[in-house]
């Protein structure tokens, strides 16, 4: 199966007239939805930790998603899931952390212990901070969504060693951004942010 990595080829969401993989056969598979922002979290994982090659991606046309990924893979017939070692796993924010810990690549948290454990307070509150910001879309943006992006806020001055949520730089963002795979500045990344996101006063 095509891996989308440095050729760029995606592979076509599979459906219900699609034959299903080999299951247990030794290749992780990252079971994922183009369009699904939960599952385009996990995706954004691999890439950055630069796994194109050992996680391959399955994608499910979830429209029409075939029977036997419910049946015979994840019986919760959500996306993401993650074959992995005998088993199939699934939850975005669990499979982000298991594919940081259980593979190789450029670590997602800092190894100072405050920075790591704010680190894991900062993903855990990501739903929280999407719904919020998915709600405040039905009334007044930005009365609704400043307490979401008050957090943000008060995350980006926590650390006063640099200009990120966790101070000094520790993902990375100069080397690659992990979605689009091109080159970025992470100057550029936190000036967009401000601009587009941050409620103006």
């Amino acid at each position: 199966m095509a891996t989308f990595g440095a050729q760029g080829v995606r592979p076509p969401p599979l459906t219900s007239t699609s034959d299903q993989p080999p299951l247990f056969d030794g290749t992780t598979r990252l079971y994922t939805s183009y369009g699904c922002p939960y599952a385009q979290r996990v995706w954004i994982t691999r890439n950055y930790k630069g796994l194109q090659e050992k996680i391959h991606l399955v994608p499910i046309n979830l429209q029409d998603r075939p029977a036997w990924y419910k049946e015979k893979v994840y019986p919760e017939n959500k996306v993401p899931s993650l074959e992995h070692n005998g088993k199939v796993l699934g939850e975005s924010l669990d499979l982000i952390k298991y594919v940081d810990v259980n593979f190789e690549g450029t670590p997602l948290f800092p190894t100072d212990p405050a920075k790591k454990e704010f680190g894991e307070q900062l993903i855990s509150h990501v739903d929280t901070f999407t719904r919020d910001l998915f709600v405040s879309l039905k009334g007044d943006a930005v009365q609704e969504a400043s307490s979401a992006f008050g957090y943000l806020e008060n995350a980006l001055g926590k650390f006063d060693d640099g200009p990120f949520l966790l101070g000094q730089l520790s993902l990375e963002l100069n080397k690659i951004d992990a979605y689009t795979e091109t080159k970025v500045d992470p100057q550029e990344v936190i000036d967009l942010f401000k601009e587009r996101f941050l409620p103006k006063q």
